[in-house]
């Protein structure tokens, strides 16, 4: 057991593991950019490190910024809750290789797991029922437009690569697949 954890998220969801910890006696440091400088989850926590300006990039996604943060405050842990760098296989070697536990998966699970189509190939090859859908190489629209006639309406439309619900689309009707289609690749890239 840790005496001292370091979530890095905000918000509802670092609220939340934190009342969870701090339950369990668990010490915490809230991790925090310039807009959440006044947020819940700072207030709540044991500690709090300012790791960057308002924007993600420039804060919650900077994980050398945070590991960082967990060794100066004696975090023995970081937990990542979910969106910018629970996902991150990159991020889970970083924490480990500073001597620090990431509580989550493994970095090998995460990887495996990350690209949609790879993780449904993956339980496809393992026996689990899976959603129909279209995972094949060929991203053509015209041949997507058929696969999605094949498989029926309504379908959902989901980036390979697009995390935290990025470059998904719900689409009613044919009619509305292209435009869905360009929406959903567009904001993946983002």
């Amino acid at each position: 057991m840790f005496d001292t954890i370091l979530i890095a998220n905000r918000g509802e969801i670092a609220c939340r593991v934190m009342e969870t910890a701090q339950a369990m006696g668990v010490r915490c440091v809230a991790v925090y950019s310039d807009a959440d400088r006044a947020a819940k989850h700072v207030a709540m926590a044991d500690t709090a490190v300012h790791i960057g300006g308002s924007a993600p990039a420039d804060s919650y996604l900077r994980g050398e910024v945070i590991i960082q943060a967990a060794l100066d405050t004696g975090a023995q842990a970081i937990h990542p809750g979910y969106g910018f760098l629970s996902e991150n296989p990159d991020f889970v070697d970083a924490v480990k290789a500073a001597g620090l536990v990431f509580i989550g998966p493994s970095a090998k699970a995460i990887r495996a797991m990350g690209l949609k189509d790879a993780a449904k190939a993956l339980m496809v090859e393992a026996g689990v029922p899976v959603v129909p859908g279209y995972h094949g190489a060929d991203q053509d629209d015209a041949l997507l437009a058929a696969e999605a006639d094949k498989i029926g309406y309504p379908v959902l439309i989901k980036a390979v690569a697009g995390g935290g619900g990025k470059g998904m689309r719900l689409v009613e009707a044919a009619d509305g697949f292209q435009a869905a289609l360009e929406s959903a690749r567009s904001e993946a890239k983002t």
